[in-house]
Parts: C-alpha cells; structure tokens; sequence
C-alpha cells in the first residue's frame, strides 16, 4: 500500500516544479489582472495568459511532439552518433532550454579555451549522468529536463576564424570527441524507440537529411499541432483576413494626407531595429525585433518566422503584450509631446466616401503592395479580401463570418499558442528580457513619431489635424485609435477624434505590411 502511494506521489508533475514557473504563475496573474479587471485586450491577453500558465505546467499531451525522423539542421560532418537500434530515447514531460551548439553551453562563449574546455567536459558529463537509463528511473533525474543526445554535426559553413579556433577533447559515452564552438547538437525531440541509424561518425549529410528515425505509437499533443498554425503562417493571413472585414477604410480615402502618420509611425520600426543591431542582435534579429514597434501581432509572427525563428517566442509575446497595453504606454507620451490647445483641435467632418471607391482603394491597393513587396502578399491580400467581402454589399454571410467566427476562432488558438511558449527557462533570460525593453522603445518610438509628424503637417495645412491621431499610426486596430479618442475627451469631452483616427490607424497596419516586406526581401 505504502509502495503504491509513494509511485503515485512520484508520477505526479509536483517534482518537475522549479522557481522560474512559479516567478510566471504570477506574470500569469498579472496578465490575467490586466484582461479581467483592467479590460485591457481581454480577447488577446485572456489567451495568452491561460497558454502562459499551461507552458508552466508539467503536462502531458498538450505540448509534446510526435516521434519522427531527427534529421539535419545544417549540412556537414558528423562528429559523433550516440544512439543505436533498437535503443529506447526519452524526452521528459518539461524540456528545460538545452544548448544548440558548442557555444551555447552557459559560460561557453565567453570564457578562455582552458576554462571553455572544462565547462563543455562538465556539461557532456552531466548530460551523461542524466540519461543513463538509472538516471531515468529516477524521477528527480527525469524532473531535470534532459533529452537524449542524438549526434554532433560540424557544419560545412563555419567562417575561417571558427575553423582555426582551438577543438576541445570531450569523452562522451565510450566516444573520444573533438568539438568546436560552431558545433551543432542534435537532441531528442520525442520520446520513442530508435528503427534505424542512418549516419555515422565522419559521414557527411545535408541540411534536412535524416539521421536517425524515431518510433512511437503516441502521437503529439495538442499545441503541437495547434502551433503549425504559426509555424506555417496560417493563423497571421487568418486575423488579416479579419481585420478587414472589421475595418473601414473610409476616413483614409477621405482624408488621404494621414497615410503620412501611419507612415511616420514606421520611424520606431527603423530606430528600434538600428538599437538592437548596435546592442549585438543580428541584422535578422534586429528586423523582427523592431516590427515590435508597428503594434501588430500577425506581421511580427510572419516576418520573424522567416528572419529569426528562434525569437518567436518573446517577440511574439512583447508584439501581443503591448498591443494590449496600449492605453497604458501612449497616453503618457501623447500627453507629453502635446500641448492642451493641440488636444482640443477638433477637426472637420469627413466626407462620405461610396462604396465604388472603397472597393477601387482596396483592389488598388493590393495590386500597389503586392507588386512591390511580394513576400507579404498573403498578409495583404488576406487583408484586402477581407475587406472587399465587407464593403461589397453580397457577402453578407461571409463578411459576418470573417468578422466573428473566423477571427474570433483564430484568437483563440493564436493567443494560446504564443502563450504556451512563454516558459520560464525561455523568459527569464537577459536576451528575452532585452527584447522586451526593446518592444517598449520601439512603441514608444512610433507614438511619438507619428504624434509629432501630426504636428509638423499642421505647419503647412490650412485644416488643423488633431496631433493626438498620430499616435493611431501604430497598427493596433482599433485599440490605438480609441486611445485617441479618450486623449480628446479628455481634454474636450465634445471632441470625437476616433473616425479620425481610424485613418492613420489603416495606414499604419498597411505600412507595417509594407516595412516587413521590405526587411524579408533585403535580409533574406
């Protein structure tokens, strides 16, 4: 009887717990506080926060993968293959961050070769120890998150620097290794058993080539699957696809010189991305980090899954978050860098714009965008075809469709997929946390920009622009230009600024499009 309740005990998730989850139970509170009793963006932070807390969670079938081929990351030459057939490999129910490379194992990069040598001699020992096969039987063993080492490639592009870097000799499971920095380690993505081997110590592979095949009569869990609608970019088209349908492009027709502020608002995508190359981020890194400042979350998902895929997971999350934050960062700003008079503006009534020009505007503007940054085509077609189903007047049942069902659907399974990625060993980290600041300065940024844009026009029109529309340039619709309406009646409670704003709020959704395509097809 004893003995049962005490397996019982240990098969419980209680020993997989470590502090860095229980310091994101409360990131968890704070974001569910924010959605529930702020009512800031409930419909994105409610989400994402329930996936914040399920990532922090020791379960099982919600985030695991299927068994399949472990193939090839890069092409190049296999230092050392650690399996065999017929051997049973495990992944443990919470999979802590592991190193990529050589270089990754913590102190690796900047310490001297003699220390760098003991630090990865100490590493491959202790990965040693917690994948003996008594090591997982013991639940303490398995609680400390380490799959099984699969095989180390030396890729065929290391730089001439690397080439000539000192090797470091490691004795790794009866094998004598000699590694380097740039080295790739290839670890076990499912639990399973090994069918077949098919590389060896000094062959070659290409990038993608199997090297292993992994068996199991599991499947994965849930959000794995959920998840490939980011990884394959389904879920960004799918909310654009609704956006349109909820959006009028009406006030941009109307009053065209605002394009201008959801142009100007793209001037924190630029200063952010100059920041963070100069803060050491890669010229990749630095361009999905700066989309941050454009306030939308579809775009910052797509570009960065094509330039730097590693940092989805906190860019996704600081796009989302400070989409949601927005009444909280831009009236500060808003407030700063305008005066009381500036805020009681009230601007004259848009014309009405007929359905033959919105339709005209929204085709117009997919063949303009399209044509010259086709790499988000799909995010602006979705964009325009949305709108389109909207403005045309015979798809009632699809624009309504579009409006509710689709996106509202997409959200949800949006939301909680960034979230599950917010693991504690993944956010509590410097670079993470240098994102998020990053994300901060870059909104700040394109407030500020797009505020002060509003005021220079001012300098040259006769018919003043309310300067607090600018910040509406960011591309959260229509959070930010319900920010803009506040601001107003704040300061003139019979001032109605938010049509007004919708105008630069358009453009700044379709100028955030246009920045992405600029940054993939020149990085790429």
């Amino acid at each position: 009887m004893i003995d049962s309740l005490i397996r019982l005990l240990l098969d419980t998730g209680l020993f997989y717990l470590d502090w860095r989850m229980i310091v994101m139970w409360g990131v968890v509170l704070i974001l569910m506080y924010l959605a529930v009793y702020k009512q800031f963006e409930p419909l994105l932070l409610v989400p994402i926060a329930f996936g914040a807390l399920l990532a922090n969670l020791p379960t099982e079938g919600v985030i695991n993968k299927p068994a399949a081929p472990i193939v090839a990351t890069e092409s190049g030459t296999i230092q050392g293959v650690f399996v065999s057939e017929g051997q049973n490999v495990f992944v443990p129910r919470v999979l802590r961050q592991i190193p990529t490379k050589v270089s990754d194992i913590p102190g690796v990069a900047t310490a001297t070769p003699q220390e760098a040598q003991k630090l990865i001699s100490e590493y491959f020992a202790f990965v040693e120890k917690n994948t003996s096969k008594k090591a997982r039987e013991n639940t303490f063993e398995k609680a400390k998150g380490i799959p099984d080492l699969m095989a180390v490639i030396r890729p065929n592009d290391v730089s001439a620097t690397n080439q000539d870097a000192v090797s470091f000799k490691v004795k790794f499971r009866n094998s004598e290794l000699e590694l380097k920095g740039d080295d790739i380690l290839v670890w076990a993505k499912a639990s399973g058993n090994i069918t077949e081997v098919y590389a060896a110590k000094g062959s070659k592979v290409t990038k993608g080539a199997e090297i292993v095949n992994v068996y199991s009569q599991r499947s994965g869990g849930l959000y794995y699957y959920l998840q490939m609608g980011v990884l394959l970019e389904l879920f960004p088209p799918l909310i654009f696809l609704g956006v349109g349908a909820l959006t009028d492009f009406g006030p941009l027709i109307a009053n065209p010189k605002t394009l201008l502020l959801g142009g100007a608002a793209q001037f924190g995508v630029f200063a952010t991305f100059i920041g963070a190359y100069l803060l050491g981020f890669s010229i990749p890194e630095a361009a999905s980090i700066g989309i941050i400042g454009g306030a939308d979350g579809p775009t910052s998902i797509f570009i960065t899954n094509k330039l730097a895929a590693h940092l989805l997971a906190p860019i996704a999350v600081a796009a989302y978050s400070y989409m949601a934050l927005v009444p909280i960062i831009q009236p500060p700003i808003m407030r700063a860098l305008t005066t009381e008079a500036e805020r009681k503006i009230r601007m004259k009534s848009m014309r009405r714009v007929g359905k033959l020009e919105k339709l005209i505007f929204a085709l117009g503007i997919a063949i303009f965008c399209i044509l010259v940054v086709p790499d988000v085509s799909a995010l602006v077609a979705m964009l325009m075809l949305g709108n389109l189903i909207r403005e045309c007047g015979v798809c009632e049942r699809l624009s309504k469709a579009a409006q509710n069902e689709v996106i509202n659907v997409t959200t949800i399974f949006l939301g909680t997929s960034v979230g599950i990625t917010m693991t504690g060993d993944r956010f509590l980290r410097v670079d993470t946390i240098s994102i998020l600041l990053l994300g901060v300065v870059a909104f700040g940024f394109s407030t500020a920009a797009g505020v002060l844009m509003a005021k220079f026009m001012n300098l040259f029109i006769k018919d003043k622009l309310n300067p607090l529309i600018g910040s509406a340039g960011v591309s959260a619709v229509p959070m930010a230009a319900r920010v803009s309406q506040v601001e107003g009646q704040k300061a003139d409670p019979g001032n109605y600024l938010l049509m007004h704003a919708m105008g630069p709020n358009v453009a700044g959704v379709i100028g955030t499009a246009l920045v992405a395509g600029f940054f993939i097809a020149t990085i790429k």
